[in-house]
C-alpha cells in the first residue's frame, strides 16, 4: 500500500494540475495586443526604464526576518514538548539560539540592519 499509493498521489496531483491547465487554456479568450506585455502598475504609465536598481539593504532586511520567522517556526514545536525533551532539548536549543545570535551579531556588524 505505501509505494503504490504514494506513485498514484504523485500521478493524480500532476493530472489535477495539468488538466487544470490544459482546461483553461481551453476555455480562455485570449486576445493578442502590444499592452499585455507591458509592466502594469496602479493603472499610471511608466515613465522612463522599468528597470531600476534597488538598494541592496532592503534584500538583506528582508533576508534576516526570514531568519527569525524560520526560527520560530522551530521554537513553537520545541516549547510544546519541552517537558518530555529534558536537558538533551534544553542544550540543543541553546546551540540553535547561539548560532542565530551570531548571525544578527554579524548582520548588525555589517550594517544590514540599518533602514535606508
Amino acid at each position: 500500500m505505501g509505494s503504490a499509493a504514494l506513485i498514484l498521489l504523485i500521478i493524480v496531483g500532476v493530472a489535477f494540475a495539468g488538466g487544470g491547465i490544459l482546461i483553461s487554456k481551453a476555455i480562455a479568450k485570449t486576445s493578442k495586443n502590444k499592452y499585455k506585455g507591458e509592466p502594469y502598475e496602479c493603472g499610471i504609465p511608466t515613465t522612463g526604464t522599468s528597470w531600476i536598481q534597488f538598494n541592496v539593504g532592503y534584500y538583506l532586511f528582508a533576508l534576516i526576518f526570514l531568519v527569525f520567522d524560520v526560527e520560530m517556526v522551530f521554537m513553537y514545536p520545541w516549547a510544546v514538548a519541552v517537558k518530555g525533551i529534558g536537558m538533551p532539548g534544553l542544550v540543543e536549543i541553546v546551540v540553535f539560539m547561539f548560532i542565530l545570535f551570531m548571525g544578527l551579531l554579524y548582520a548588525w556588524k555589517k550594517g544590514a540592519l540599518k533602514w535606508m
